[in-house]
């Protein structure tokens, strides 16, 4: 069996991983580290939890370990596409490089710029980065990356499919085409890796394990949910989601809870802390002082329930997370593997989640055809294959959305009958079906008292906005009726504003 020390890895180095309580390594850092060691490209392709960050990181402090870096010119780069994921390859650096003296510098956003200027000057060894930052201190005169030696892409496949195609693509191109890249990432779908071709030269290929695989030690299950209703479906949802972890009991020590969208995010968080449940928010929005209290809570078990968005799917290294929820399917089935690797890490046993509406049915035959294997169905905690009933009224309300929107105004709502129920019709139709209402023309009595000087006055500055221009007198509106009712052809609808060729019209008929 393969040890650390068989690895030609630099004695200090050793030194640091024997004190972190490290002896085998994992098969992707068996077989990344000594090509790497070697000055090859490296394209390696693992399921997450596997190690694949010290695959790069040990190397990496050994070759950096024989000279000394220059002010504003690193001389390695790591890109990451989060800043959570960044803020865990820096933690690494700093197990590893105790024994040495490296420096490093971490840019991620969130954080001010001077602080990371005043590393960057100084000069670091190692430079981590999200590429928005790193192109942002750049484009500022504050940095070069001509000194670039090593150069390593990590979760690959998730910097190139989030859009950061452009700007990795002007990263290698600031800099020195005879650096080291080295590539990782737990699926490289084919479409992807042709583009990796661009930027890797002749690269070792390292593959311990099929593309896009979940973990034997994770038991995995779905259950497929329809509400009663379209506008009670997330309420629903939600007492779906607090049965099922009430149905895990004590073997439910802390759980990670999955959402697509931030604000869904918030609101099942809010949701949770209504009904007494330990939980905290993390997503890209909020603040990185924020986002790091919240991490630290859960790592250190003073949170037991995290509600995130897919920002925390990649790089969130805490080891014994119990369980995963997946609040919604995945819109990529690339992540659900990230989703569900947050569990099961090391060794451990874990479990994953998932709850499926009609809607998302579609995502999940993409996510059982990605993994290759269907996922099991599980039964409604709440009882049989009917929905789950809407919350009693005495329960307090998770949030405001749970109260179902009027579809109608109170001046409408009176023209319709008794009998009609608007909810029940917004329920089977999706929305309730507008009422053509027919103009009647306003015909003028025969003979209508004229109304006095004050009031007519009113009616015309009503009519004008306001305005007294072009205010007619008595004398003139008199005539104007005198000349509209010649005959008693009195033209209906235009009022005391009827022009005068209209009227001729009607006198050349007779």
């Amino acid at each position: 069996m393969t040890k650390f020390s068989d690895l030609n890895l630099n004695p200090k180095v050793l030194k640091a991983i024997d004190e972190a309580g490290y002896e085998t390594p994992t098969p992707i850092q068996a077989g990344a580290i000594p090509p790497a060691l070697e000055g090859k490209d490296v394209l390696g392709i693992a399921q997450t939890g596997t190690g694949k960050t010290a695959s790069f990181v040990l190397p990496m402090i050994t070759m950096l370990a024989r000279g000394r870096a220059r002010a504003r010119m690193p001389r390695s780069l790591v890109l990451c596409p989060t800043r959570e994921l960044a803020a865990q390859v820096a933690e690494n650096f700093d197990t590893y490089t105790r024994h040495l003296k490296l420096t490093k510098a971490l840019l991620i956003g969130g954080v001010s710029f001077k602080e990371q200027d005043r590393l960057i000057d100084k000069g670091v060894d190692v430079l981590i980065a999200t590429p928005g930052r790193l192109l942002d201190h750049f484009e500022r005169g504050k940095l070069l990356l001509t000194g670039v030696q090593i150069m390593v892409v990590d979760e690959a496949d998730r910097m190139l499919d989030m859009g950061f195609i452009p700007d990795i693509e002007r990263i290698f191109s600031l800099t020195p085409f005879t650096r080291q890249t080295l590539f990782f990432s737990a699926t490289m779908a084919p479409e992807i890796e042709r583009i990796t071709n661009t930027f890797l030269s002749a690269p070792e290929r390292i593959e311990v394990a099929r593309q896009a695989t979940t973990g034997e030690n994770i038991e995995q299950g779905v259950l497929m949910f329809k509400g009663s209703r379209r506008d009670r479906e997330a309420t629903e949802k939600r007492r779906v989601l607090r049965e099922l972890i009430d149905a895990e009991g004590e073997k439910c020590t802390n759980a990670i809870i999955f959402c697509n969208r931030k604000t869904d995010v918030d609101i099942v968080a809010k949701s949770l802390k209504k009904y007494k449940y330990d939980a905290a928010p993390i997503h890209g929005d909020l603040d990185q002082s924020q986002r790091t209290r919240t991490l630290d809570g859960f790592r250190d078990g003073s949170l037991r329930f995290l509600v995130a968005s897919d920002v925390a799917a990649r790089g969130l290294d805490v080891p014994a997370v119990s369980h995963v929820f997946n609040f919604d399917v995945p819109g990529h089935a690339e992540d659900y593997v990230h989703r569900i690797g947050r569990t099961g890490r090391a060794g451990r046993d874990g479990k994953a989640i998932m709850i499926c509406v009609p809607r998302d049915e579609k995502n999940l035959a993409d996510i059982e055809r990605l993994v290759q294997r269907e996922i099991p169905r599980l039964a409604n905690p709440l009882g049989g294959d009917a929905p789950a009933p809407q919350e009693p009224s005495k329960a307090p309300e998770a949030d405001s959305d749970d109260k179902p929107k009027r579809s109608r105004s109170r001046s409408r709502r009176k023209e319709i009958p008794a009998s009609e129920n608007a909810d029940t019709q917004t329920a089977e139709t999706g929305a309730p079906e507008k009422e053509t209402v027919t103009p009647k023309p306003a015909e003028k009595p025969a003979e209508e008292p004229r109304a006095s000087d004050d009031t007519a006055q009113d009616n015309q500055k009503r009519s004008r906005g306001g305005r007294g221009r072009g205010r007619r007198s008595d004398n003139d509106r008199n005539n104007g009726n005198e000349r509209n009712d010649r005959g008693g052809n009195k033209v209906v609808g235009l009022g005391d504003h009827t022009p005068e060729f209209i009227g001729l019209s009607f006198k050349d008929r007779r």
